[in-house]
C-alpha cells in the first residue's frame, strides 16, 4: 500500500519498490536543501532526478571519506598495541607516549607545512607551493571538500610517522623522536606524496605522470615509514644484548603477544579504510577492494606461518601477525586493479617475504625489533611492483620500469633524507638514551613511569 509523504504541500507517493528509489533520493535531496524548513509559504526548490542523485552522491562521499577517515586513525592504536607488544615491559609508556605524539604533532605539521607541499598547486613537479595552514579552504563559505580530504590524508601522514616507532622502540630520546615525527610529517612524507599524488588536489607529481601506480600507499605511505625506520635502527643502532660477543644473534622477546595480536586485528580492521577509503567515492568500487584487502591479509598470515613452521620447526605467532600485516602492506598499492585471485598471490609472497626480511635483516645486525622495515619497507616495494605486474589492463616493461623508478625513487629520497636528519639529531641534541637509562627501561628514564605499577620488577 503507498503511504503520502507530505513536505511543505508537496506529496509525493512512495512504495517499497526499487522504481520508486530515485522518488527517494529526491525527497532526500530536497530535504538537505539550505533553509527548506522555513515558513510554509516559502516554496521549496524542486531538483531533476539527475541533481538530486548527485547531490546525495555528494553528501554520501563526504561521509564514506571520513568514516574511512575515523578507521585509518584507529589504526594508531593498532600500531600502539602491536609495537608495546613485541617489546619488553619496561618500554610500553614510552611506546605509548611516542604514538599519541606523533600524531598530535605530525598533525599540526601536516596542517602547516605537509599538507601544502604535498597537494599545493605547483610548476616543477616535486613540491606544492600552495594550500599552507589549510589556506586553500575560504571559510564556511568554501569548498568543504578540501576539509574532508584533509582529515583523510592527515590520517595518512600520521601512519608513515608511527611506522619509525617500532623500530627504534626501546633505546631513543624521547625529545629526539618528537623532532623527528614533526619533519618527517612535513616534509619527508609529503615531498614523495606530491610526487605520487599532488593530482589528487591541485598538485602534479612528476612521478604520478609517468603512469605510477599506487592507489592507497604501498610506497607512497609504507615504504617511506618503513625506509625511515631502517636509517633510524641503523644510526641508532641495536639494543644492549641484542647482538653476542660472536655476533650471534639473541632473541629479546616481546611481553604481551595478546596485546600484540589485538593490534594487529585492530590494523586490519583499520585497513577497511585505509585501502576503499582511497576512493574518496561511495560507489560500487569499493567493494573488490575490501575484498582484495582481506585476501591478502590471510594468505600474508597463512604464508608467513608455514614458512616459519618450515624454518624453526614451530608455527611462529610473532611471524604470522606480521605475515598478516605484509599482506595487507603489499595489496595497498594494486587493491583497485587486480583480481582477488591475483590478491591472494600478492598477499602469499609478502607472507613469505617478511619472514625472510626478518631474519636476514637481523643477520644484518640491525635491530627492528617489532620487524617494521621487512612489513613495510620491503613488503610495501613488492606491493608497488605487484600492482604492475598484476594490473588487470594488462602489463607491460614500460609498467613495471615505472614502478620500479617509483620504489627506488623513494628508498632515495626517504632512507637517505632520514638517515641525515638522524645523524643531524645524534650529533645536537643526541638520539640514544644512556646505556644506564636503557637498562632501567625508558619508561623509568624518560618518563618516570611504570606501565604496569605494582606488577613490575626491574633488573
Amino acid at each position: 500500500m503507498k503511504q503520502p509523504f507530505n513536505l511543505n504541500q508537496l506529496t509525493i507517493h512512495l512504495s517499497t519498490k526499487r522504481a520508486d528509489m530515485k522518488k527517494l533520493l529526491l525527497i532526500t535531496a530536497i530535504l538537505a536543501l539550505p533553509g527548506l524548513a522555513g515558513a510554509a509559504d516559502e516554496a521549496p526548490t524542486i531538483l531533476s532526478n539527475a541533481e538530486a542523485i548527485s547531490l546525495v552522491q555528494d553528501h554520501a562521499n563526504f561521509l564514506w571519506t571520513l568514516v574511512a577517515a575515523a578507521l585509518v586513525f584507529f589504526m594508531q592504536a593498532g600500531f600502539a598495541l602491536v609495537e608495546t607488544g613485541f617489546t619488553r615491559a619496561k618500554s610500553a609508556v614510552n611506546i605509548m607516549m611516542k604514538n599519541l605524539m606523533d600524531f598530535s604533532m605530525g598533525s599540526l605539521a601536516f596542517f602547516a607545512v605537509g599538507f601544502g607541499l604535498m597537494f599545493g598547486a605547483t610548476t616543477t613537479g616535486w613540491f606544492g607551493t600552495t594550500d599552507f595552514f589549510l589556506s586553500g579552504w575560504a571559510g564556511p563559505d568554501g569548498d568543504p571538500w578540501i576539509l574532508a580530504f584533509w582529515m583523510f590524508q592527515c590520517v595518512f601522514a600520521g601512519t608513515a610517522a608511527t611506522i619509525v616507532s617500532g623500530a627504534m622502540a626501546e633505546r631513543t630520546k624521547f625529545t629526539s623522536y618528537l623532532i623527528y615525527s614533526v619533519f618527517l610529517c612535513a616534509f619527508i612524507y609529503p615531498v614523495f606524496g606530491s610526487w605520487a599524488w599532488g593530482s589528487l588536489l591541485n598538485g602534479s607529481g612528476w612521478l604520478e605522470g609517468f603512469g605510477f601506480i599506487d592507489f592507497a600507499g604501498s610506497t607512497v605511505v609504507h615504504s617511506v615509514g618503513g625506509w625511515a625506520a631502517l636509517a633510524g635502527a641503523i644510526v641508532l643502532g641495536p639494543r644492549i644484548g641484542k647482538y653476542g660477543p660472536k655476533g650471534e644473534v639473541r632473541a629479546i622477546p616481546g611481553h604481551n603477544i595478546p596485546l600484540a595480536a589485538l593490534g594487529v586485528f585492530i590494523l586490519w580492521l583499520g585497513w577497511f579504510g585505509f585501502n576503499p577509503g582511497s576512493t574518496t567515492t561511495a560507489d560500487k568500487s569499493i567493494a573488490m577492494i575490501f575484498v582484495n584487502t582481506n585476501l591478502a591479509a590471510c594468505a600474508g598470515a597463512i604464508l608467513a606461518m608455514v614458512t616459519s613452521w618450515i624454518m624453526f620447526k614451530k608455527p611462529d605467532i610473532g611471524m604470522s601477525l606480521n605475515g598478516a600485516l605484509a599482506g595487507l602492506v603489499g595489496i595497498t598499492a594494486g587493491c583497485a586493479n587486480v583480481t582477488p585471485v591475483s590478491s591472494i598471490i600478492i598477499g602469499a609472497i609478502a607472507g613469505i617475504l617478511v619472514v625472510l626480511s626478518v631474519v636476514a635483516i637481523d643477520k644484518m645486525h640491525i635491530d627492528d625489533p617489532v620487524g617494521a622495515v621487512s612489513v613495510h619497507g620491503v613488503c610495501g616495494a613488492w606491493g608497488t611492483l605487484a600492482a604492475g605486474l598484476f594490473n588487470i589492463g594488462g602489463t607491460s616493461t614500460k609498467i613495471i620500469g615505472v614502478q620500479l623508478l617509483g620504489i627506488g625513487s623513494a628508498f632515495l629520497w626517504a632512507f637517505g633524507v632520514a638517515f641525515i636528519l638522524f645523524k643531524v639529531v645524534d650529533m645536537t641534541v643526541g638520539l640514544r638514551v644512556s646505556e644506564e637509562e636503557e637498562m632501567i627501561g625508558v619508561d623509568i628514564s624518560e618518563h618516570g613511569a611504570h606501565a604496569y605499577n605494582d606488577f613490575q620488577v626491574t633488573k
